[in-house]
């Protein structure tokens, strides 16, 4: 493998951004690092700006580009060509036909990039750029999405002065836990992602740290065991794994070997300390837990082995609201209202105590959906499971609970009576759905109406 340099981005996080009008797109501006482990080989900053430049030539005049594609190095090329030419990438919830087609007609001017039109374009690919293309601090450099997962997916822009920010305390964090230096050490870890980069955790971790972090990434996106271990093994140490708890799991309960990684980052969904604590013994190194929304994107973290409280970055403050919590931080463009209640409970410490749509009420007595889930969850027998509600808000009914669960060679009758003397009979589910798997999307997530289709059809 390619020698490449892992200066880290320091002059660029001691200036105030208020004293630039512009950034550039990648830094540090070095043509001899890499950026990706790809089909075998290295692919160096030199390599990346010359196909983000064959990509720029042929992007059309247009206020937005909806980034489509699936193949992370394409994905990263899109993006950049986009931003190079002073557009703003969308990036929809999901990939249904008729969900891209509501996020580009809210957006009137936007065209689509897929794989193959990346391919088209690097096939002319010529000159690299001669330095960095220099991107407006004010401008809009992404609209993501929240999650199907509590309501009706909402736009959620981005300004590249935002991006910076959050790239730099996403790199310091990464730093302490591996216990480098603040800046100026060699080499940078890799990153291996379970995680597609078509969302806000997966953007920050494998897109916006290989361009702004002086980081690199593996081109691929393992799912299985087998393929963790391989890719963890085609880079160097340090090595950084991205992930979720759901795939966590899968590793841990598998008979695979896996090459040491230096750091396990976490994040879609609650880690159980106990499944974090595996992690470490199976992967050899500390496990990070980072708390975020794509409203926010990253703004804690804690060692979940050994931490509850989530500890803030350093300036975020929060505000409890009645419909959520108000976050502030010195790279936000404007404060975000998050639908978490966020207790804090010392100085720079919080925990999460539910969200508003989370907080259900029945016959009179009060529950989270999210406990009332870890609850099913820790059912002897119960491999995966989600509690929720059915009834829409505003119903004028009886308000109750259901549920969908993995357990294997139990019955509904058995998970119930195992459960009843961990819930408050008001909350125990009716009904129970079993099913083989739980219908998650690629980050872990069930979108309500997944939960709702299941219901209706009783599993099937």
């Amino acid at each position: 493998m390619a020698d490449r340099s892992a200066r880290a981005r320091t002059a660029r996080d001691a200036r105030p951004h208020e004293r630039v009008a512009s950034l550039p797109l990648w830094s540090p501006d070095d043509p001899a690092r890499l950026v990706m482990w790809r089909n075998g080989v290295g692919v160096s900053l030199a390599e990346l700006s010359r196909d983000v430049a064959a990509l720029a030539r042929d992007v059309p005049q247009r206020a937005a580009m909806i980034n489509l594609c699936d193949d992370r190095y394409r994905f990263l090329v899109a993006y950049a060509a986009a931003l190079a030419c002073g557009q703003t990438v969308l990036l929809p919830p999901s990939r249904a036909d008729q969900v891209v087609a509501d996020v580009e007609r809210a957006h009137g001017a936007a065209w689509q990039c897929d794989d193959a039109r990346v391919a088209v374009a690097l096939e002319k690919a010529g000159e690299p750029y001669r330095s960095a293309p220099r991107v407006a601090l004010e401008q809009v450099a992404m609209i993501g999405y929240t999650s199907g997962s509590t309501g009706l997916p909402k736009a959620n822009p981005k300004r590249w002065s935002e991006l910076d920010g959050g790239t730099a305390r996403n790199l310091a964090t990464i730093r302490a836990a591996l216990g480098l230096p603040a800046k100026d050490v060699e080499p940078l870890p890799w990153i291996v992602a379970t995680v597609p980069p078509q969302h806000m955790y997966g953007m920050e971790f494998t897109v916006l740290l290989p361009l702004l972090g002086g980081m690199a990434v593996h081109g691929a996106r393992p799912l299985f065991p087998a393929d963790v271990a391989a890719a963890l093994m085609e880079v160097p140490e340090p090595r950084v794994l991205v992930s979720t708890p759901l795939h966590l799991r899968m590793l841990v309960e598998s008979e695979q070997l896996f090459p040491r990684a230096a750091l396990v980052v976490s994040a879609t969904a609650p880690l159980d300390a106990a499944l974090a604590g595996a992690v470490e013994r199976r992967l050899g190194g500390r496990v990070l837990e980072v708390f975020g929304s794509t409203e926010t994107g990253v703004i804690a973290q804690r060692h979940t082995p050994s931490e509850t409280a989530w500890r803030l970055y350093p300036g975020v403050t929060l505000q409890p609201m009645a419909d959520g919590t108000l976050v502030r931080a010195p790279w936000f463009a404007a404060p975000a209202l998050l639908p978490d209640h966020l207790e804090v409970v010392a100085p720079g410490r919080f925990v999460l105590r539910g969200r508003s749509a989370d907080l259900i009420e029945v016959a009179g007595k009060r529950a989270s959906l999210a406990d009332l889930t870890r609850r099913l969850q820790a059912v002897e027998g119960v491999r995966d499971a989600a509690v929720f509600q059915p009834d829409e808000e505003g119903v004028a009914r009886v308000r109750r609970v259901a549920a969908v669960a993995v357990a294997p060679g139990l019955s509904a009758a058995q998970v119930l009576a195992r459960l009843a003397p961990l819930v408050d009979p008001a909350f125990m589910p009716r009904p129970l759905i079993l099913v083989e798997a739980m219908p998650r999307n690629e980050l872990g997530k069930l979108p309500r109406a997944v939960l709702l289709r299941l219901l209706r059809g009783g599993g099937e």
